[in-house]
């Protein structure tokens, strides 16, 4: 179903339960989602009702679709809620409480957050706080999506958590980079200030079903064009890495991460590098296209490699992605096919 967003006057905050690090994991009976109609949100909504957790999806549909969750909207317990995660927001009247907030709202793609810098900006500042302010007042566990986009252009390979990051803050994928740095910093300090039971995941290029043609990141451009027999756009000479990681693989992981004590961050991601050119010519394969490679200016400030280190997710949350680059691709080709997305 769905409802309107409501801005109740705040009930006293409940205080989260105590803490330790050999707490057994967790279940959750009342799961929020921002950004739920989103890419990653969307099969997050699905997988937690499988689980049988309600879901409540929180979504403006600044870049989420509602065809995302279509397939929930009769599932009684999937609520959907329109509303933006900047101004105050609730779950509908009569709920149970959360106990869990995946807080995933953001535009995530480049061609997005340059469209849409200022939203952007707003989201991870004032939405994130909103975020928090709704998972404190329940008590509720919340997870935080931050990007291996905090990283920027790293001087330090693979990336670790440890690493502090090389970013441009003024430059063309500053407004997403420092929206989620920021964010970051908000989290970890509404956790040390007041207690908030916050996790941190930086989640690697993730890719997979749901994803739109025309988001502007690689895997689903590649997938398109090669379908349509255009030329594969590589940016740079193609030379440049990316660790790509399967939705259903991260979507382990972020529940993992839901389940621990970890504050983080925790990076999610696959440590397997592929190039752009690899990349390209490997879903020419797989559509068997006839395409060939079209070598295009690079943007400014692409990040020359990216492959996170997740020593600490395999020790600390018993996870690491299981699905390989061409079973992954496969599955995200076939769905293009059916879908026919734009």
């Amino acid at each position: 179903m769905e409802v309107s967003a409501s801005s109740p006057a705040d009930p006293p905050a409940v205080s989260p339960a105590a803490r330790t690090s050999e707490a057994a994991p967790r279940s959750f009976r009342h799961a929020l989602v921002t950004g739920g109609a989103g890419f990653v949100g969307s099969h997050l909504c699905t997988a937690l009702l499988a689980e049988g957790c309600e879901v409540t999806c929180v979504d403006d549909f600044c870049t989420g679709r509602r065809q995302n969750v279509a397939h929930l909207a009769s599932h009684p317990g999937f609520t959907l809620i329109e509303a933006d995660i900047c101004r105050p927001f609730d779950i509908a009247p009569g709920a149970r409480p959360p106990d869990l907030v995946l807080n995933f709202a953001s535009p995530a793609s480049p061609a997005d957050y340059l469209r849409s810098p200022l939203h952007t900006l707003h989201t991870g500042s004032s939405g994130t706080w909103q975020a928090l302010q709704l998972a404190h007042r329940y008590g509720a566990r919340l997870v935080h999506a931050s990007t291996s986009e905090a990283y920027g252009d790293p001087q330090e390979h693979p990336q670790s958590e440890r690493y502090w990051g090389h970013v441009n803050p003024v430059g063309p994928r500053s407004v997403y980079d420092e929206a989620k740095r920021y964010s970051e910093a908000l989290a970890t300090a509404r956790a040390r200030v007041d207690g908030t039971d916050v996790g941190i995941v930086r989640l690697f290029n993730t890719y997979g079903p749901r994803m739109r043609g025309y988001d502007g990141r690689a895997v689903p451009t590649f997938i398109r064009q090669a379908m349509a027999g255009e030329p594969l756009t590589v940016t740079g000479d193609g030379r440049q890495t990316r660790s790509l990681a399967y939705v259903d693989d991260t979507v382990r992981g972020i529940l993992a991460m839901a389940r621990s004590e970890l504050l983080g961050p925790v990076n999610i991601g696959n440590p397997t590098e592929i190039t752009m050119q690899q990349l390209a010519e490997l879903i020419i394969e797989l559509t068997g296209s006839r395409s060939g490679l079209r070598f295009i200016e690079r943007p400014g400030d692409d990040p020359a490699v990216r492959c996170p280190d997740i020593t600490l997710a395999r020790g600390k949350l018993q996870w690491e992605p299981q699905t390989g680059p061409e079973e992954g691709l496969a599955r995200t080709i076939e769905w293009f096919r059916r879908h026919a997305t734009g």
